[in-house]
Order: C-alpha cells, then structure tokens, then sequence
C-alpha cells in the first residue's frame, strides 16, 4: 500500500516526505550541520557491505566558480566533509530511514561514504531548477526496495519530488509483478499499487532554486546516504 509519512517498525522519526516542496527560491540559510565526534574508534565494516540506515540530505550553493558551488551546496547538506561514492538505486531489505541529524552523528570527516545523489547547476540568471531523490519500499520486509535520482530545469521542488517518487515506485512495481499501464497519470498507477498491497511507502526530497541574478554558478542537490 502506498501511504506517505508512515513510519515502519524500527524506523526512526524523518524529515516530511518532500521538505521546502513549494515554488523555487534561492539558496536557502545553510542548516546546522552537526560535528562529527573528534578520534572515533576504529570500526570494521560489515561484509558484505549491505547498508542499515539511511538519511536524506539537501542543499544550495552560489560561487562564481562551478566547482565551489558544488562544495558550498554539499556544506549545506551537511555531507561536505566525507569522500562520496556514487551508487545506483537499490534500498537494502530491512534498512531504516533515520533523521539528518542522527545520520550525521555516525559519520566522520573523511569517511568514504555511499551515496545516491542527485545535482542540478546553471549560471543562467533567474532559470529555475531542482534535483530530487525519491524512495519506494515495499510491504514485505524481506525484500528491497528503489532508490531513484532526478534533477531537471523549470521544475519547482515539489514537482521534482513527485517524479523523483514516481520513479521509485515504478521501478518497485515493475520488479514485484504488479500489472500497471505505464501511461496512466502517476495518481491512477499509485492508486493500483495501493491496491495491490505491496508497496508499503513512497517518498522523496527535493531541492529547487532560481540561478543567481548575477550569473554566479548555483548548484542544488539531494542525496541519500547510506549507514552501516
């Protein structure tokens, strides 16, 4: 069944479904990022490396460099200080959504981290922007579920996160058998995999801006990171 803001067993509370889903802004007051605790102890990774946890992140940055951009909107995100590996789109069997600030707490500076990440950048002056990372999980707990990216131009947050969920619950649908006519408004098909008793929950962040009036590069990006 899909049913947004539905928490599951052993979840931890999480920001809403499509966080700031309005019109298109510009870059947004960097949230607190939390500090990573100074010295960790060594830990040791799980194998195989199948994730836990996993937050979402989001964030906004102006630089007339292309790059600092990029580095201003990963500091907004909170994600600035690890080393990121992109990853495709599978969410583990059994993993937990966990809020922002807790994910961070259980990271530190220079860790290499997995991520499923989506960018979106213009110097154009004023053009309108957003990326977006949409979840779907299914009902069996057994089973994984789909991460999906999406970014495009003239698309305000909340239309980007709804695509961004679409796909996910598409790509879901399609692996568990569930009949649906493509075509259909995303309405009609989320209707039948309600019905179908299934896909338990969709969601989805997002991020829009309007590219800085003054030509500076404005970069905007969503990411899912993932926990062991």
């Amino acid at each position: 069944m899909v049913a947004r803001g539905r928490k599951g067993k052993g979840e931890e509370a999480a920001a809403p479904a499509q966080e700031e889903a309005g019109a298109a802004a510009t870059c947004p007051e960097s949230p607190r990022i939390v500090a990573p605790v100074a010295n960790p102890a060594p830990r040791t990774l799980p194998l195989p490396l199948v994730p836990r946890a996993v937050f979402f992140t989001k964030g906004c940055g102006v630089h007339r460099q292309r790059l600092q951009s990029f580095e201003l909107a990963l500091r907004r995100a909170g994600i600035a200080p690890l080393n990121l590996v992109r990853v495709s789109s599978i969410f583990p069997p059994g993993a937990v959504v966990v809020s922002r600030e807790r994910g961070l707490q259980r990271l530190h500076p220079g860790e290499i981290t997995f991520v499923v990440m989506s960018q979106c950048e213009t110097d154009e002056p004023n053009r309108l922007m957003a990326c977006a990372v949409g979840l779907a999980t299914p009902a069996d707990p057994a089973a994984f579920g789909y991460l999906s990216e999406h970014h495009a131009f003239g698309q305000t947050a909340k239309k980007a996160g709804d695509y961004a969920e679409d796909l996910a619950a598409t790509m879901l649908a399609s692996t568990l058998g569930i009949e649906f006519d493509p075509d259909k408004d995303y309405d009609e098909r989320r209707e039948i995999y309600r019905m179908s008793g299934r896909i338990v929950r969709t969601r989805s962040i997002a991020q829009s801006a309007e590219g800085d009036k003054n030509g500076r590069w404005t970069t905007v990006v969503t990411a899912a990171v993932l926990l062991f």
